[in-house]
Order: structure tokens, then C-alpha cells, then sequence
């Protein structure tokens, strides 16, 4: 059963969960699209992935351009910004909903100057494997970057930590996940933290049988019993991101 765990190359609280088994990617030649407006970042972003031997099969400034090249390249994933010409609001964020509606299986990752989950939210409900949220500032952590970049590409999913931080801290009304136990909301917020099953039980200092059961009920009280193991994991995190 693919397990939520900790990013192994340095990005300390990113929630990220395995890749989907059916998404196959040689990691040695990922093919990557970059959108990004801002002539010295997008040089930067290429720079970092063509020294860490990601091939970089096209760019643009302009989201306008963003689903013809990926149409025209067919990468593996493509990195956005969320604000690009031509009106400088959410203009590449839109760009990647169109490249989801049009290929759901494309892996997508956004990079933001501001923290808005909004954003996160929603290009998740556009499927949740093959997408990531990052602030720009994760690009200066360079190797934490590429592995981001490559994670994606191979159908992880990435959240920036201070995204979460944001939407774990809003009120929620009531739903399903509002019926959880104390403990069991422990349990549901390290796996949001990127925690596998042992992780769990070391932090909480109980056996791993017990994090499993923690586990099981958790999925049942958030009626997930008819989705596949990676599946259910995944939107048990997710409902951290419903208002």
C-alpha cells in the first residue's frame, strides 16, 4: 500500500504522498514545461532542472501559451506560475485547471509568491495525484525543488507547509471528519505532515497495529471503504482542505 511519508530531500513539512502506481516516468529524463513570466526566476528554475538532468523541452512567459506548448511537447509535468500575463492575476493557475480538464493524468506543479489555498484546493479537486503547491521561495532549496519537480512528474502530490499550516487552521462546519476522535485526529494530521504508519506510532509512542486501526476508522468514519488504500489516504488528507 503506497504510504504518505516524509520528503526524504529536505522540504520539512511538505505533505507528500506517493505516486500513483499506474503513472510511469523514467525519473532520468522527466520532461518538464515552465511557465513563469519573471526573466531571471525562469532562467534560475531552468538552470537548477537542466544541472540536475530534467530536460526542459519548453518555456513561455505567457499562460496563454501554456496549453498549445503542452499540447505541441507533451512533457511529463509542467511547473506554473500562478500569476502570469496577460492579466497578471491567476492567469497561469487557470492554464493548469485547462491542462488537468484536458488531461487529467498530466502532473501539474504550481509556484506562488503568495499564500493563497484557494488555489491549492482547487487544483486538487482536479484529481489529487500529479499535483503540488509550493511557495518560490522552495526554489532556493534547490534539491528539495528538483525532487518536488520529479515527485509530481511521477503522480505524487506536494503541499507547501505553510499552506497547510493555513488551511488546517480554518473553522470547518460540520461534515464527517468533525466525528473524529482526539487521537484519531493526531493521526489524520501526521498523515497530512507527510507521516508513514511507523512515523505515526513513533511520534505517538503506540504500536503500528494500533496507528492501523486508528487508520481504518478513520477512513470509515469518512465513508471512504469503496476507494483503493492510496486513494482513501489521500482524500482522508484532503478533507483537510475542505472549508
Amino acid at each position: 500500500m503506497p504510504l504518505m511519508h516524509p520528503n526524504p530531500a529536505g522540504l520539512a513539512g511538505v505533505t507528500a504522498v506517493d505516486p500513483a502506481p499506474n503513472r510511469v516516468v523514467d525519473s532520468q529524463v522527466v520532461r518538464v514545461l515552465v511557465g513563469e513570466d519573471e526573466p531571471l526566476f525562469r532562467a534560475g528554475i531552468i538552470h537548477v532542472l537542466r544541472q540536475a538532468g530534467l530536460h526542459v523541452v519548453a518555456f513561455t512567459d505567457h499562460a496563454d501559451d501554456v496549453v498549445r506548448k503542452a499540447r505541441a511537447h507533451r512533457p511529463d509535468v509542467a511547473v506554473l506560475d500562478v500569476r502570469m500575463p496577460p492579466t497578471l492575476s491567476d492567469d497561469g493557475f487557470r492554464a493548469a485547471l485547462e491542462l488537468r480538464s484536458a488531461d487529467p493524468r498530466l502532473p501539474v506543479l504550481l509556484l506562488s509568491q503568495f499564500l493563497d489555498a484557494r488555489y491549492a484546493v482547487e487544483l486538487l479537486d482536479s484529481g489529487p495525484e500529479g499535483v503540488g503547491y509550493l511557495l518560490k521561495e522552495r526554489v532556493a532549496e534547490t534539491s528539495s525543488f528538483v525532487h518536488s519537480v520529479e515527485h509530481v512528474a511521477h503522480g505524487g502530490t506536494m503541499i507547501d507547509p505553510e499552506v497547510m499550516a493555513q488551511v488546517l487552521g480554518r473553522r470547518r462546519r460540520a461534515r464527517p471528519i468533525d466525528d473524529l476522535t482526539a487521537r484519531e485526529r493526531e493521526v489524520l494530521a501526521l498523515m497530512a505532515q507527510g507521516s508513514s504508519n511507523e512515523a505515526i506510532a513513533d511520534t505517538l509512542v503506540v504500536t503500528l497495529s494500533a496507528v492501523e486501526r486508528h487508520i481504518t476508522r478513520i477512513f470509515a468514519k469518512l465513508e471512504l471503504g469503496d476507494d483503493p488504500d492510496h486513494h482513501k489516504r489521500v482524500t482522508a488528507v484532503l478533507s483537510f482542505l475542505d472549508d
